[in-house]
């Protein structure tokens, strides 16, 4: 994917668009590697074309809790809080895997969202989205027993074979590795998983 195929790009005029090419540095980024850090102000954007990064806030504690995770063809709103307001990040950012992008400068941004209607439409769209999950997320946490949390988060996974670790689930669902492993060890007595070393097949 290429950074002409954000939904926001064909609607700029011929001089935005070559001003969004000519000030927007291409970067490969390895696994497991942080962006920024919940604290920092972020001095870039990140236009994400390909693989995963995910966002998560960390207290006092070691848990952490995963926000969202960010998609190619997204752009990641505490990035963009942060880079806006100047104020520091909400959250840590970490990639999943390998992932390709473009990263556009603070300045650049401020006069693309001066300039184009469209990329404001196109940033307040995805505000709103993260937003509501975020709500559902606080009204899952809130309300809802873990039990039912993990099933649903195993049920909304695009493979039936998920290659994770009771560990990694635990993070995102925000809770500990011992738990998670016992309400597995229960959903596959139920017959609703298989666990085996370093992954969960669902059922």
């Amino acid at each position: 994917m290429e950074l002409t195929q954000f939904t926001f790009f064909s609607h700029l005029s011929p001089e935005l668009q070559q001003f969004v090419l000519t000030h927007a540095h291409p970067i490969t980024v390895p696994k497991n590697t942080i962006l920024f850090y919940q604290g920092d102000v972020c001095k870039d954007i990140l236009f994400l074309t390909e693989g995963n990064v995910r966002l998560y806030i960390q207290g006092d504690g070691i848990e952490e809790i995963t926000l969202y995770t960010l998609k190619p063809l997204e752009q990641c709103v505490v990035n963009t809080a942060s880079l806006v307001s100047q104020n520091v990040a909400i959250g840590t950012a970490i990639t999943e895997g390998d992932i390709k992008g473009y990263l556009l400068d603070h300045e650049s941004i401020l006069s693309l969202m001066a300039q184009s209607p469209e990329y404001l439409s196109f940033m307040f769209s995805l505000f709103t989205v993260r937003l509501a999950s975020l709500a559902t997320l606080v009204e899952d946490i809130k309300f809802k027993r873990l039990d039912v949390r993990l099933l649903e988060w195993l049920t909304h996974q695009e493979e039936h074979r998920i290659e994770m670790t009771h560990e990694q689930i635990a993070i995102q669902l925000g809770t500990s590795r011992v738990v998670i492993s016992r309400l597995l060890k229960d959903l596959e007595h139920k017959g609703k998983v298989r666990l085996e070393r370093g992954a969960i097949e669902r059922l």
